[in-house]
């Protein structure tokens, strides 16, 4: 994993100049790298793979959900394609929206390495460069207000009438990406009592301990998968 001082290698796909331009710059003056900067889907495409063939694969790519030609799924498609093609590579998408089927179509892929950011929380800096980070490390990084629509569309199955009130709160925070420390702060208990809960949703859920699968990750697919 990268350490969260390093310098994070980030390519750019924004068709709005004025917020590309905007988003290179928060991550720039934060030590970070943009490596490039685009405007369709068909350019992070060739972008990206050329940057693989000279062994110089970003560690991330920020990317619009929407994106010409037509301004409907054109990025969101990208970004699946280069999970596809690149496991490696880190994937944070940016939409106006929070659009149910592109989210949970981004998240049934690899469990490392994803985020999913409504533009409103661009607003919050440090926030959106954390997340960035945090996707470029293989962490994840989906904005409150998706996990609650995912989460609550979800929540009628049946994998979901074994967890508590509680353990679903603790599991939507364990999917903006937050810590155990940070959940704790979060609901105003200790950390021994988030331990507890977590370690109680992995055995609902029939996670089992292992050393290849990311089970934080793994627990929220479940429900979006259900």
């Amino acid at each position: 994993m990268k350490d969260v001082e390093d310098k994070v290698r980030v390519v750019i796909a924004e068709d709005s100049v004025l917020l590309r331009e905007g988003l290179s710059r928060l991550l720039t003056d934060r030590g970070h790298e943009v490596v490039a900067g685009v405007g369709d889907a068909e350019s992070l495409m060739k972008t990206v793979g050329e940057l693989a063939d000279e062994g110089a694969l970003p560690d991330v790519v920020v990317a619009d959900v929407r994106m010409p030609p037509t301004h409907t799924d054109e990025g969101v498609r990208a970004a699946i394609r280069l999970r596809r093609d690149h496991p490696g590579l880190g994937v944070l998408v940016l939409s106006q929206y929070v659009e149910e089927q592109y989210a949970t179509e981004l998240l049934a892929g690899s469990s490392r390495g994803i985020g999913y950011l409504l533009k409103d929380r661009v607003a919050e800096v440090r926030e959106f460069v954390d997340a960035v980070v945090r996707v470029a490390e293989g962490g994840t990084a989906l904005d409150p207000e998706v996990v609650a629509q995912l989460l609550g569309r979800s929540r009628k199955q049946d994998v979901l009438a074994h967890l508590t009130p509680r353990e679903r709160e603790v599991l939507g925070l364990m999917a903006e990406g937050r810590t155990n420390s940070a959940i704790a702060r979060q609901l105003v208990v200790s950390g021994g009592a988030v331990e507890k809960h977590v370690s109680n949703i992995f055995l609902k859920l029939g996670l089992a301990q292992s050393d290849e699968d990311h089970r934080r990750v793994l627990a929220v697919l479940t429900h979006l998968r259900s």
